[in-house]
């Protein structure tokens, strides 16, 4: 077998957001607008845009899945009618799930040389706020400063953590691609589907998004 002179780079890894990865750089006048979180019936909730989101069970990820916990289900191997029964027992958070230097120690234990981070909860955040499109526009300028503070778009050159840009508000997306450019980050996230904007929704290569392009 031919043996390679280079690691691998898994270019579809996962951040899970901290509890304030929406809110730390948060601009306060906007703060009821966006994230906010709430304890109701006893359980942690993030409610976006005043209400309970729910497009991850536990948006806290604590506790959460076992890596590969799934891998059965989906090979057909176990019929599960219930997603959730299918996970199996959740455990508490590893430290490399949210810690860039723990994660690197892993990676080099999977003889891994470099990764690509998306969102996790981000990526269902546009949508949720498709009703509000200046506090879409604004919390994700906060999640972003987050994920440069968290995991750094290029840290020591092996984890390139991705920032999520929306193109509901053209001005700012163009701000926030220079600024990420700025600092050295390799790809990005956005919306796999229509852009909402104040007239309806429309494609991402309408000629109106040239100027981000």
């Amino acid at each position: 077998m031919t043996s390679l002179d280079f690691s691998l780079c898994d270019a579809d890894n996962h951040y899970y957001e901290s509890r304030d990865a929406f809110t730390r750089h948060a601009d306060r006048k906007m703060a009821g607008r966006c994230m906010q979180w709430a304890t109701i019936g006893g359980k942690e909730r993030l409610l976006v845009g005043g209400k309970v989101q729910h497009f991850i069970a536990n948006p806290t990820f604590d506790p959460v899945a076992r890596p590969g916990c799934l891998d059965d289900y989906f090979r057909g191997k176990v019929a599960k009618s219930d997603m959730r029964e299918a996970f199996g027992e959740l455990v508490p958070i590893p430290p490399e799930y949210r810690d860039r230097d723990a994660r690197l120690t892993v990676m080099d234990d999977q003889g891994l040389e470099a990764c690509f981070m998306f969102p996790t909860l981000g990526v269902g955040m546009e949508e949720a706020l498709s009703h509000d499109l200046p506090a879409a526009a604004a919390a994700f300028r906060a999640f972003n400063r987050w994920v440069e503070e968290d995991w750094g778009f290029a840290y020591q050159g092996r984890i390139y953590a991705v920032p999520y840009i929306t193109l509901v508000d053209l001005d700012m997306a163009i701000e926030e691609l220079e600024w990420a450019l700025s600092r050295d980050v390799r790809t990005l996230c956005m919306r796999a589907g229509p852009v909402h904007t104040v007239g309806g929704t429309v494609s991402p290569a309408d000629p109106r998004f040239d100027p981000f392009w």
